[in-house]
C-alpha cells in the first residue's frame, strides 16, 4: 500500500495551486449557467438532461448523458454555492483516488517494486491531465476512471479467485465489477469501455492465450467458463449502450462543422487521412505533452487534404508501432529459459531480492499451459498454499502485460476515434485521462526490460535516474500549465499559439467584462483575422460596439453574425432594439417577427435561444404597446410567456401584460399580472410603481404609497421613482411634498427629459 498512497499524496501535491482557481471555459455551462444544479429544479431533472442542463432527447442536446457526474456538482453547489474552490479540491481528491487505484493495478501487473512506482508516479504527474484535473469539467473522466479502475479490479479479483472461493464470492466480485461499469459510464460514456478491457485480461494475461490460441477457442469451443464470462461481459455492454441509446432518444447528436471540421468535410479522401491522423496526434501529446491547449478545435489541426501530406509519415509510423507491438505481444513464443519473464508459471513470488525489479524470479523448464483448468492458481491451491494465495500470485509475462496494456490504452479511445460515430471535437486532452494508463505502463514495463536486459549497474543507474527525471520533468510542467488554468485570461492566452481564432475570441469576452474595451475589440477582430465568418465573434463584436454607441457599425455586424448563422436569436434581438432606438419601426418588427419564428431544432444552446426568442417577442410586445395595439401586444406578450424557458427572467414580461390590461382598462387582469411580476422578483422597481397606479385608481390610496415609497426605498438613486411618487403626491394635492418629489427627480435624472418635463410640470402647478 506504500506505493499507492505516495503516488496518490504526489497527485494531490501537484495539483495544490489548482484550489484558488477560478471557472473557466465549460464550466461556465456545465456549472454556472446550467439549472439542473440549482436547488429549486427537480433534482430528478438530472436523469433527463443531458450534461449542459439540455433535455436528453432535444434535437440539439450534446447528447452527453453523465448524470452522476452532474449529481456531484449539485452536491457542491449544495454545499458551497458557486465557490470554485470546493468544486476543485473534489476535483483534485478525485485525481489523487484514481492514481492509487491505477498504482495498485499497475503493483498486480508488475509486482510491488520499482517499476510498479514509476507508472503510478507517471500518472501522478503526467501533463495531459491537468485539463481533467484543474478544469472542472473534467471530473466527468476522474469520476469514469475512478470507477473504471473499481470495476477492472473487481473483475480481477474475481479471476483470482476461481478455484480459491465459494461461488457466491465469485458471483459478488462479477456483479459488482457490472455495476461499477455502469456507473462508470454514468459518468462518462467511454466508461462502457472497461468491460472489454476486463475481457482483454481475461483473455491474455489471466489465461495468458496467444492469438491462435483465442481463435482456436472460438473454434472449438473450449474453456466454457472463459466464453461465458466474456459474453457476460458483452452482453452487459451491449444492454448499457442500447439503454442509453433509448434514452438519449435513439438519435446521435449534431455538432457544428467547426467542432469537428473533417466530419463535415465531403471529401472521403480528406476525412479518411485526418481521421487516421487523430490517433497519432494525440500518442504524441502523451509522448510530449508540450503544446496543451483548452481546444483543438475549428483549424488548430488543418485537414489533410493528400497523401503528400507530410504528416501521413507520422500517421504511418505510430500504426507500424503499434502493429509491432502487437506483433510482440500476440504472435511471438517465450523462450523456455534465461528471457524476461518475470514471473511465469509457479515458481514466481513476491518476496524481494536483489534482482532487477526488487523481485524473485525463477525460470522453470517448461512451458505455462493455458488449459482452463491448469493455472498457477490452482496449482497453489494445491500444494495447500491457499491461505497465502496473494503473496503467491504469478505475475504477467512481459508479453501480457504489453498486450494488456496496449488494450487499455487503445480500447478507451476508440469512442473518440470518430470510427463508430462522429464526435463533437478535434482533440481533447481530458479524453486521454484513462487511455493515459496504458501508456503509463508501457513505459514502465519497457523500462523493466531495459533494466533486465542491462548487464552494467552503471547504465542500470542511468535508466533509473531517467526515470527520475521523466517524472520530475512531467511534474514540474504540471505545476506550470496548472497555472494557465488559474483564470480564463491566462488560458485562452495560453492557447492563443494552437487555436488563435477561438483563444483571442474568447480573451475579447474577458477583456469586456473587465472593462477593457479597445482590447477586446482588437482581440474580436483578431479572431476574425483567422477564421471571418465565426458567427459568435461577428455577434459579439457588434454587441460591444452598440454598447460604445457605435449602432451603425454594430448593426453592421449583426447582419454578418445572421448571415453567417441564420438561427442566431440574440443577433436579431439586438438588431431589432438598434432599429427601434433609430425609429425604424417597421423593420424592427419584422425582425423581432422573423427571430420569433425560428425554431429550437438542432441547436447547440436551446434555453439561450428561448431566452432571445422571449425576449424579441418581449420587445415586439412593448412596441405595439407603445403605438396603442394593446390587443396585438397582448397577444405578443401571451406568445412569449408560452416560448419562455424556465431561467428566463419575466418580472418585465408580465409588468408590461398589466400595463397593457391597464390600458384596456382590465384592472382585474392588470392587477393580477402586476402581482405576478412581484411574485417573480419582489424587488421588481417598475412593478411596485405601476401596481401603485393601480392601487391608486382603486382608491386605495394608503397601500398605493406604500408602494411607490418600497420603489424609493429600493433604489433612492432613481429619479423616476420620486417622479411617480411626486405625481400621486399631485393628485393627492400634497403640492409641498409634490414639489420636493419632483426636485429630487429631476437632479437624479437630468438627463431624462420625460423625468425633467414631468418635474418642471409639477414645480409649476404648485
Amino acid at each position: 500500500m506504500f506505493a499507492e498512497l505516495l503516488c496518490g499524496a504526489v497527485a494531490l501535491v501537484l495539483y495544490v495551486n489548482t484550489l484558488g482557481a477560478d471557472f473557466c471555459y465549460d464550466d461556465s455551462r456545465a456549472i454556472k449557467t446550467n439549472q439542473d444544479l440549482l436547488p429549486e429544479t427537480p433534482w430528478t431533472n438530472i436523469f433527463y438532461d443531458d450534461f449542459w442542463g439540455t433535455l436528453l432527447t432535444h434535437s440539439g442536446s450534446h447528447k452527453s448523458y453523465r448524470p452522476l457526474c452532474t449529481l456531484s456538482f449539485r452536491l457542491n453547489h449544495a454545499v458551497g454555492g458557486l465557490e470554485p474552490w470546493g468544486y476543485h479540491l473534489v476535483n483534485v481528491a478525485f485525481h489523487g483516488a484514481v492514481t492509487g487505484l491505477f498504482t495498485c493495478l499497475a503493483r498486480l501487473l508488475l509486482g510491488g517494486g520499482l517499476w510498479s512506482l514509476l507508472a503510478g508516479l507517471l500518472f501522478a504527474s503526467h501533463p495531459i491531465h491537468t485539463e481533467a484535473v484543474a478544469g472542472v469539467v473534467g471530473r466527468a473522466d476522474e469520476g469514469a476512471a475512478l470507477f473504471f479502475l473499481l470495476s477492472l479490479l473487481c473483475y480481477i479479483r474475481h479471476c483470482r479467485l476461481r478455484g480459491q472461493a465459494e461461488s457466491w464470492r465469485l458471483v459478488a466480485w462479477f456483479v459488482v465489477s457490472l455495476g461499477c461499469a455502469a456507473c462508470s459510464m454514468l459518468w462518462k460514456e467511454l466508461g462502457v469501455t472497461v468491460l472489454a478491457v476486463s475481457a482483454l485480461y481475461d483473455v491474455c494475461v489471466f489465461h495468458k492465450l496467444k492469438l491462435r490460441q483465442i481463435i482456436m477457442l472460438l473454434y472449438k469451443r473450449k474453456n466454457v467458463h472463459l466464453l461465458l464470462n466474456v459474453f457476460l461481459l458483452a452482453a452487459w455492454g451491449v444492454a448499457l449502450l442500447a439503454g442509453r441509446f433509448y434514452w438519449m432518444g435513439n438519435k446521435p447528436p449534431n455538432f457544428s462543422n467547426s467542432d469537428n471540421p473533417a466530419a463535415d468535410s465531403p471529401s472521403l479522401l480528406i476525412r479518411t487521412l485526418t481521421f487516421f491522423y487523430l490517433p497519432a496526434i494525440n500518442f504524441w501529446l502523451l509522448l510530449c505533452p508540450d503544446t496543451l491547449s483548452f481546444d483543438w478545435s475549428m483549424d488548430a489541426l488543418p485537414l489533410i487534404r493528400s497523401f503528400a501530406d507530410w504528416r501521413n509519415f507520422h500517421t504511418g509510423l505510430f500504426y507500424l508501432g503499434l502493429l509491432l507491438l502487437a506483433w510482440f505481444s500476440l504472435w511471438t513464443q517465450q523462450a523456455a529459459k534465461g528471457r524476461d519473464t518475470n514471473g511465469k508459471a509457479h515458481h514466481y513470488t513476491n518476496g524481494r531480492n536483489g534482482n532487477s525489479n526488487g523481485h524473485s524470479y525463477q525460470c522453470n523448464n517448461h512451458e505455462h499451459t493455458n488449459n482452463s483448468h491448469t493455472d498457477a492458481y490452482n496449482h497453489s491451491a494445491q500444494n495447500g498454499t491457499k491461505k497465502h494465495y496473494e503473496s503467491r500470485t504469478p505475475l504477467p509475462t512481459t508479453e501480457n502485460v504489453v498486450v494488456f496494456s496496449l488494450g487499455l490504452l487503445v480500447i478507451p479511445f476508440l469512442p473518440a476515434t470518430n470510427l463508430f460515430f462522429y464526435v463533437g471535437f478535434v482533440i481533447a486532452e481530458r479524453v486521454l485521462y484513462i487511455p493515459s494508463m496504458g501508456f503509463c505502463l508501457l513505459v514502465a514495463v519497457g523500462g523493466r526490460s531495459l533494466y533486465i536486459r542491462m548487464r552494467r549497474r552503471s547504465s542500470r543507474t542511468m535508466l533509473v535516474y531517467f526515470s527520475a527525471a521523466l517524472v520530475l520533468l512531467f511534474g514540474v510542467k504540471t505545476v506550470l500549465r496548472n497555472r494557465d488554468w488559474q483564470n480564463e485570461e491566462m488560458l485562452y492566452k495560453s492557447g492563443i499559439y494552437v487555436n488563435p481564432a477561438k483563444a483571442w475570441g474568447n480573451l475579447g469576452n474577458v477583456l469586456k467584462s473587465q472593462g477593457k474595451m479597445e482590447k477586446a475589440e482588437q482581440a474580436y477582430r483578431n479572431a476574425l483575422y483567422y477564421r471571418s465568418n465565426m458567427a459568435d465573434m461577428l455577434y459579439n463584436l457588434g454587441l460591444l460596439l452598440q454598447e460604445s454607441n457605435k449602432f451603425s457599425e454594430a448593426l453592421h455586424y449583426y447582419k454578418l453574425a445572421i448571415g453567417s448563422r441564420p438561427t442566431l436569436a440574440s443577433a436579431y434581438l439586438n438588431t431589432g432594439i438598434i432599429l427601434m432606438n433609430q425609429a425604424r419601426l417597421d423593420e424592427a418588427k419584422r425582425t423581432f417577427l422573423t427571430c420569433a419564428d425560428i425554431p429550437d431544432e438542432n441547436l447547440k444552446d436551446p434555453h439561450a435561444h428561448k431566452s432571445s426568442v422571449t425576449s424579441c417577442l418581449y420587445n415586439l410586445g412593448k412596441l405595439l404597446h407603445e403605438q396603442g395595439h394593446q390587443e396585438e401586444a397582448l397577444s405578443v406578450f401571451k406568445e412569449a410567456i408560452q416560448k419562455m424557458p424556465r431561467q428566463f427572467a419575466p418580472q418585465s414580461l408580465y409588468n408590461m401584460m398589466g400595463e397593457a390590461y391597464m390600458r384596456l382598462n382590465k384592472l382585474t387582469e392588470a392587477e393580477h399580472w402586476y402581482r405576478e411580476s412581484l411574485r417573480a422578483k419582489p424587488d421588481h422597481i417598475p412593478a411596485h410603481l405601476t401596481y401603485g397606479k393601480l392601487l391608486a385608481m382603486t382608491g386605495q390610496k394608503t397601500e398605493a404609497e406604500r408602494y411607490f415609497l418600497k420603489a424609493i426605498q429600493l433604489d433612492p438613486t432613481k429619479g423616476n421613482c420620486y417622479m411617480h411618487y411626486g405625481q400621486f403626491l399631485l393628485e393627492e394635492s400634497r403640492l409641498l411634498e409634490a414639489a420636493e418629489m419632483a426636485k429630487k427627480a429631476a437632479r437624479l435624472d437630468s438627463g431624462e427629459f420625460d423625468v425633467v418635463f414631468s418635474a418642471a410640470h409639477m414645480l409649476s402647478i404648485q
